[in-house]
C-alpha cells in the first residue's frame, strides 16, 4: 500500500512538474512573439509550410464530411418533414463544431507532427545548441515564428474546411437528392448569426491553433536527441494535442452556447 501511494505521489509530482515547465515554455513563446513579427518573412514562410501544405488533406476531409453530413441529416430530417432545415443544420454543425475541431485534429496529425520532428531533428543535430553558442535564442529565432504561423494558419484552414463542407453538402442535398436550392441557402442566411456562430467558431479555431502549435513545439524542444526520442515525441504530440482539443472544445462550447 505504501509503495502504491509513493508511486502515485511520484507520478503526480512529475505531472505537475511537466505542466509547470510547459506553462513557462508557453510564456516564453508569448514573450518572443512580438519580436518574431519584426521578421515577418519567417512567419509567412511558416504559414506556407504549416497551412498551405495542409490544404489537400483539409479540403479533401471537408468535402467528405460535407457529403456524409448532408446525406445523414437528410435521412434524419425527412422522416419528420423538416428537410428544408438541412442547410441550417449542416452550416451550424460545420462552423460551430466540426470545422474547428476536425481541422485541429488534422492539424495535429499533419502539421503538428511535422513541427515536432523538425525541432527534434534540429536538437538532435545540435543546431539549437549552435545557435545558443552564437548568442541567438532558438526560442526567438526558430520557435516563435512557427508559433505565430500555426496560430494564423489554423483559423484559415478551419474556414476552408467549413466552406468546402457546405459546398459538398450542397452538391449532395441539392444536385443529387433534389432539396430546393432556395430553401437550402435562405434558411442558412436567415438563421446563422455571423458573430455568435461564425465568430465563435473562429475563436475556437484560434484557441486550438495555440494548443496544437504549443504542444508540437514543446514536444520537439524537450525530446531526447535520439531517433527514438523524436519518434516518441511525434506520437505524444498527436495524443496530447488531440485530447486537449477535445477537452477545451467542451469547455468553450459550454461557455459560448450555453445561453440562447
Amino acid at each position: 500500500m505504501t509503495k502504491t501511494l509513493q508511486s502515485v505521489g511520484e507520478r503526480t509530482l512529475e505531472m505537475l512538474r511537466a505542466l509547470g515547465h510547459a506553462f513557462f515554455f508557453f510564456v516564453d513563446l508569448l514573450r518572443f512573439s512580438p519580436g518574431a513579427l519584426r521578421r515577418f518573412g519567417l512567419v509567412v514562410g511558416q504559414i506556407h509550410a504549416i497551412g498551405n501544405l495542409s490544404l489537400v488533406i483539409i479540403v479533401a476531409s471537408g468535402l467528405a464530411v460535407g457529403f456524409v453530413l448532408a446525406l445523414q441529416m437528410y435521412y434524419a430530417l425527412v422522416a419528420y418533414g423538416a428537410a428544408e432545415s438541412l442547410g441550417l443544420i449542416v452550416n451550424l454543425a460545420l462552423v460551430r463544431e466540426l470545422g474547428p475541431v476536425v481541422t485541429a485534429l488534422l492539424f495535429a496529425g499533419r502539421a503538428g507532427t511535422s513541427l515536432t520532428a523538425e525541432i527534434g531533428l534540429m536538437k538532435a543535430g545540435e543546431q539549437l545548441s549552435a545557435m545558443e553558442l552564437m548568442a541567438i535564442d532558438p526560442r526567438a529565432r526558430v520557435l516563435a515564428p512557427r508559433f505565430l504561423g500555426g496560430i494564423i494558419a489554423m483559423p484559415i484552414l478551419a474556414v476552408l474546411f467549413s466552406t468546402v463542407g457546405i459546398l459538398g453538402a450542397y452538391v449532395v442535398a441539392v444536385l443529387l437528392i433534389g432539396v430546393d436550392a432556395g430553401n437550402f441557402w435562405s434558411i442558412m442566411q436567415s438563421k446563422v448569426d455571423v458573430w455568435r456562430d461564425v465568430g465563435n467558431g473562429m475563436v475556437k479555431s484560434a484557441v486550438f491553433g495555440v494548443i496544437c502549435t504549443t504542444v508540437a513545439l514543446y514536444q520537439g524542444h524537450e525530446t531526447q536527441a535520439t531517433p527514438e526520442g523524436v519518434a516518441y515525441a511525434t506520437t505524444r504530440t498527436v495524443v496530447i494535442a488531440s485530447l486537449s482539443v477535445l477537452a477545451v472544445d467542451f469547455i468553450l462550447t459550454a461557455l459560448m452556447f450555453s445561453t440562447p
